[in-house]
């Protein structure tokens, strides 16, 4: 992710900037986001480039990332297994508040409702639905 050349004339007007293991995410101030790094852990969003407007906070696990949009929804990216994959839990993803992950592979969402969505590698977080409930 240290090799940065080949966005280097996108990378203006940088609001944040989010890194995982290898790869790092900057949010520009139009809520755009410009990615670089391993390209299989979310060096490269450009199979979600479209959804990535008015980004508002990024997150990321060692080789995913997950972004909150204005709207509340969230879109994700890089390692399917390690939280890259939220498509069976998207219809819950929406009016999502706050994200935080772990290290190895899971998310967390905090939606206003307070109730929290989780994805990814489940030994690692990624099911709650054990504690659901509670």
């Amino acid at each position: 992710g240290g090799d940065s050349s080949q966005v280097r004339e996108q990378l203006v007007r940088v609001q944040q900037i989010q890194s995982n293991r290898s790869a790092f995410a900057a949010i520009l101030d139009d809520g755009s986001v410009v990615t670089w790094g391993d390209l299989n852990d979310g060096g490269d969003c450009s199979c979600v480039q479209e959804q990535l407007v008015r980004v508002r906070q990024i997150q990321a696990t060692d080789n995913a990332f997950a972004a909150i949009l204005d709207n509340g929804c969230v879109v994700t990216w890089g390692d399917p297994a390690n939280g890259g994959d939220s498509s069976k839990v998207r219809e819950q993803l929406l009016r999502v508040k706050q994200i935080q992950a772990t290290p190895n592979g899971a998310f967390a969402a905090i939606l206003d409702n307070s109730s929290v969505v989780t994805w990814g590698q489940p030994r690692c977080g990624g099911d709650s639905s054990q504690v659901q409930e509670q």
